[in-house]
């Protein structure tokens, strides 16, 4: 009986480790990820392009369209 109940001790310290390690993985992925997006975003690129020396175009883009000819 005793063995017992040192083994469900053990198993809820084990389960407690676990749960912080989840957590502490967690934050670690959603850490990641907003850094992710702040790297994404089209400002941050725009800055990190003039570093170099390179700038956005001041004309849009346009789009080309191809038409198909049947035969």
């Amino acid at each position: 009986m005793i063995a017992s109940s040192h083994s469900a001790d053990k198993k809820v310290h084990d389960i407690a480790r676990l749960n912080n390690e989840v957590k502490e993985w967690r934050s670690a992925f959603v850490d990641g990820r907003s850094k992710l997006m702040r790297l994404k975003m089209e400002s941050g690129i725009i800055q990190k392009m003039a570093e170099k020396g390179i700038a956005p175009s001041p004309n849009p883009p346009k789009k080309i369209k191809v038409k198909s000819e049947k035969k």
